[in-house]
């Protein structure tokens, strides 16, 4: 066998093992949940799917990868590529959870006050990257309600690291630190968040950054309902690292419960209290 014979042979059980082993632990990960009695579920649930804004984000490739998943969980799926949808006010007083992908755009005052209402009275909400926490730049009370919005990205697409800062959250539980090869966010966030994973900054490309945490995996409430983020999934391959896809499996199992299970509470406050 010829030398490029065998750099090929060699490239491609490369590719076949790394494959094997994305599906092993995409299932590994799948089954602590799974084997959780107290796992949440989305059966019997009405899920609203909206899509929309900038086509960079690949909003209907990524909503192909989540919404076979959450039929085959057992839910009932509504999928809008229209904000208008948020004044079907039928629809939004039945829904248990909205998954909302839209980069870039702008909301009415009525389709944004539709939505507010839903999730202050239990709607759960969930989303990732842009197309929930830079969805509408001119609305802070939509900003309020998702605990951050982006402001930057330096060096645009690069590696870094993504660390779970906490091991016994149900959404973050048995997952260990993973690498990204996307958009590193840098995010302005809310210090009432309560923050599942970050990654911290180097100065390749922002020395006055150097060292600083960005949280990148949160849940949180408004009003009554619980919001869950996270900054991954620039593009839908972001979706292939088994850590990405089962955080966010697992971030839309818990913010489904909004209406079924107790509200948690938690205070992290950032900045030193009143002595």
């Amino acid at each position: 066998m010829d030398q490029h014979s065998l750099s090929r042979r060699k490239f491609l059980e490369k590719i076949v093992l790394t494959s094997a082993g994305a599906i092993i632990s995409t299932r590994a990960f799948s089954q602590l949940t799974a084997n959780n009695p107290k796992s949440p579920s989305l059966q019997g649930k009405s899920v609203l799917m909206v899509w929309g804004g900038w086509m960079g984000h690949e909003p209907k490739k990524c909503i192909d990868i989540f919404a076979p998943w959450i039929k085959e969980q057992g839910a009932t799926v509504t999928i809008s590529d229209t904000l208008d949808i948020y004044l079907n006010q039928d629809l939004m007083n039945s829904v248990d959870l909205i998954v909302q992908v839209w980069t870039m755009g702008t909301i009415t005052g009525e389709q944004e006050k539709a939505l507010l209402n839903a999730v202050r009275n239990g709607t759960g909400l969930a989303g990732w990257h842009g197309g929930l926490a830079d969805s509408f730049r001119q609305n802070t009370e939509y900003q309020f309600m998702v605990g951050g919005q982006w402001v930057a990205h330096p060096g645009g697409i690069i590696d870094y690291e993504v660390n779970i800062t906490d091991h016994e959250d149900p959404v973050t539980n048995g997952i260990s630190d993973f690498k990204m090869h996307s958009e590193q966010y840098y995010m302005h966030v809310d210090p009432n968040i309560k923050v599942l994973a970050t990654t911290t900054y180097n100065a390749d490309h922002a020395d006055w950054i150097d060292g600083c945490v960005i949280p990148v995996v949160w849940k949180k409430m408004y009003g009554k309902g619980r919001v869950f983020y996270h900054s991954l999934g620039h593009h839908a391959v972001d979706f292939n690292v088994p850590e990405a896809l089962e955080i966010t499996k697992r971030g839309i199992l818990w913010a489904a419960e909004s209406k079924y299970s107790p509200a948690e509470k938690w205070i992290q406050p950032v900045y030193p209290g009143k002595l």
